[in-house]
């Protein structure tokens, strides 16, 4: 166990298959430990580098790990399977991570920390809320359609009609239709109260108040922006963390031809929905509007399209926001 330089985990709810090996790459430990064993086991070992795939509780296992002297890197699933040389089982999935996380090209997860992922938290539970509502509303609409009310889309619609047609409906239905209306009114009023829990933390922090000065990113947008990576300083350049949120055109190039494609939707699709809604707002008021990003936003609009620009204006915007955090910057 002293001998242990290199560390793999492969990280599940109660069962972990850990994978060491030493100086020269001869193994040295290859087992399966309990949940309740693995930071017991962990603290035994001499400071070493240890590899996990960016999964749940990843985190949480990386700070842990991290107090007893260690050196813990996080990695994307996606970027430890070509380093598995054999069938997919957990022995195997954590030889792959002990190789990987050595490779001096591998791509790493930063480890957030407690605040980051409480942030998350909200940001996560929010948005669920969100989709409920949604879910919520669509459910009346399909019910009172069976009956011959077809409503428009948009929950204020709803709203506004259901009212003065419920009691046309059948009572059984319209009882149903009072509940679901009741559900949705009580899912709005939970997604405005964590609304407002984001906005008084982006009032504390300073990072956050500094990538909100960027027009097309609000509050929201701003906090899951630094709950998601912090500073940014993991990124190199602007580009580079544009292109982690699939805001880039894929690539399928060969011979000399470049060809580009659909944007890559690669990354944190959540965050990634965040800047392309505020750059939709960037060009709803780009018309009437003199600042430089506005009449670039209006120029791209006119010469490739409403779908293309909303892309193009968060691409720029990401850009923005990294060196906002990363520089200290100011923002144009």
């Amino acid at each position: 166990m002293n001998l242990v330089s290199t560390l793999g985990i492969d990280l599940a709810k109660n069962t972990f298959s850990v994978h060491g090996v030493d100086a020269q790459g001869a193994v040295v430990v290859r087992r399966t430990v309990s949940r309740n064993k693995l930071a017991e086991l962990v603290a035994q070992l001499p400071p070493c580098l240890i590899g996990m795939e960016a999964c749940s509780g990843a985190h949480e296992w990386a700070r842990r790990f991290s107090g007893f002297g260690h050196t813990v890197k996080l990695m994307s699933p996606k970027f430890v399977v070509p380093y598995r040389k054999s069938g997919k089982n957990d022995g195997n999935d954590a030889e792959a991570i002990c190789e990987a996380v050595t490779r001096p090209n591998m791509r790493f997860v930063p480890v957030k920390s407690v605040q980051q992922q409480a942030d998350l938290g909200v940001h996560r539970v929010r948005q669920g809320f969100v989709e409920e509502r949604t879910g919520t509303l669509n459910r009346i609409r399909g019910l009172i359609a069976e009956f011959g009310y077809v409503l428009p889309n948009g929950p204020e619609h709803i709203r506004r009609a259901v009212p003065a047609i419920i009691d046309a409906l059948p009572a059984r239905v319209a009882r149903c239709v009072r509940d679901l209306l009741e559900h949705a009114e009580r899912l709005a009023a939970k997604v405005l109260e964590y609304e407002h829990e984001i906005r008084l933390g982006v009032r504390d922090n300073e990072l956050a108040r500094r990538a909100q000065t960027r027009q097309g990113i609000g509050p929201i947008t701003a906090s899951a922006l630094v709950a998601t990576v912090g500073n940014g300083r993991d990124f190199k350049n602007g580009r580079q963390f544009a292109a982690w949120l699939g805001l880039t055109p894929c690539q399928y190039s060969t011979g000399g031809k470049t060809r580009l494609g659909h944007i890559t939707k690669r990354g944190d699709a959540y965050l990634r929905t965040l800047f392309v809604m505020g750059a939709r707002s960037v060009l709803q008021r780009a018309a009437r509007e003199t600042d430089p990003l506005s009449r670039w936003a209006f120029a791209v609009q006119a010469r490739r399209g409403y779908h293309r620009a909303c892309v193009a204006i968060a691409a720029k915007n990401a850009r923005v926001a990294w060196a906002l955090l990363a520089k200290e910057v100011a923002a144009a």
